[in-house]
């Protein structure tokens, strides 16, 4: 079946639009057609459309031009571009893919051959739908813990410089938290590693539950440590952010394997730069340094809970509130 094909004949003649019409919805293919280039490079503005048909010669904007204006300009999915022409020498066929056409019809378009060439385009097509998806599924392999299923290091280190002179620039707040599971050896000792990467993913999977979807996000650091990146979050908001990460930290129950189950706890270390904090640079790891000395000062008050501090000009490693 064709219908999810839809294509854009471009033809000045309205005798010939309408027989490539009729014979291309004769296929199962849905038609538009425009008049023009410029008419076609409109509606290919607003619409998406895979196959395009135009002919060689029109006014305003002939086929070559909308053709190398559609490579130009049409940022979308990959167009695969037919021109129509009369002319079958070889250089003009050869000007006309240089142009941008992926593929040419001699008129009179004879049926069979336009079919035999529409299926070749469908084939192209789908190869590249199947390779932008596997790129998508590398690029997003590449960016992803494999255990936790979070982001990696790699994701870190990319997004979190960008964010962080985002918020500089703009005079927006930040807030960057590390966080690290108390105890979590014993966890491994006691237990064995299996249960320890089943914590690790139930861990990851909590903080990701309670925080802003598509916002914020969260990033395996290493180990049993991760960083929760909260933009837009100031120390007032950042603060109750992370009690509830900490208590549904507190409330999870795992199974230990031998009929029993046991619980773990969880200490944050939050760095939050303020809207004005009075420096030009400050890098996303001068924000994870000062939130690791506020989880350093966390484990050694007691663990299972959160300390926060404020970064400016005062003190490059923050100012303890």
């Amino acid at each position: 079946m064709n219908e999810k094909f839809e294509i854009l004949v471009v033809e000045d003649s309205p005798t010939q639009a309408l027989q490539l019409q009729f014979l291309l919805e004769a296929e199962g293919y849905e038609v538009t057609v425009a008049r023009n280039g410029r008419e076609g490079l409109e509606l290919l503005a607003t619409k998406p459309f895979p196959i395009v048909i135009t002919d060689w010669v029109m006014p305003e904007m002939d086929g070559v031009e909308l053709c190398r204006a559609i490579r130009e300009q049409v940022d979308s999915d990959y167009i695969y571009l037919f021109l129509v022409t009369a002319k079958s020498s070889k250089e003009e066929i050869v000007r006309g893919l240089e142009g941008g056409a992926d593929d040419y019809l001699v008129k009179p378009i004879e049926p069979a051959e336009l079919v035999a060439r529409l299926t070749t385009a469908k084939r192209v097509l789908e190869l590249e739908r199947t390779l932008k998806e596997r790129n998508r599924e590398i690029t997003r392999l590449l960016h992803t813990d494999h255990l936790t299923k979070v982001f990696n290091r790699n994701h870190l280190d990319e997004q979190l410089a960008a964010i962080c002179k985002q918020a500089l620039r703009y005079q927006r707040p930040l807030t960057v938290v590390l966080s690290d599971i108390d105890f979590f050896k014993k966890v491994n000792d006691s237990y064995g590693h299996q249960v320890g990467d089943e914590v690790l993913k139930v861990f990851a999977a909590t903080l990701q539950q309670t925080i802003r979807f598509a916002v914020d996000w969260v990033a395996r650091y290493g180990g049993e440590e991760f960083v929760v990146v909260l933009p837009e979050t100031d120390y007032d908001g950042a603060l109750p952010v992370c009690e509830r990460m900490r208590q549904a930290i507190a409330d999870l129950r795992f199974k230990d394997g031998s009929g029993g189950d046991f619980s773990i706890t969880a200490s944050f270390g939050v760095a939050v730069l303020p809207v004005s904090c009075g420096m030009d640079m400050v890098s996303g790891y001068d924000l994870i340094g000062m939130a690791d000395e506020c989880l350093y000062r966390a484990k050694n008050s007691g663990r299972d809970r959160v300390i926060a501090s404020l970064y400016d000009r005062a003190s490059a490693e923050g100012v303890s509130r």
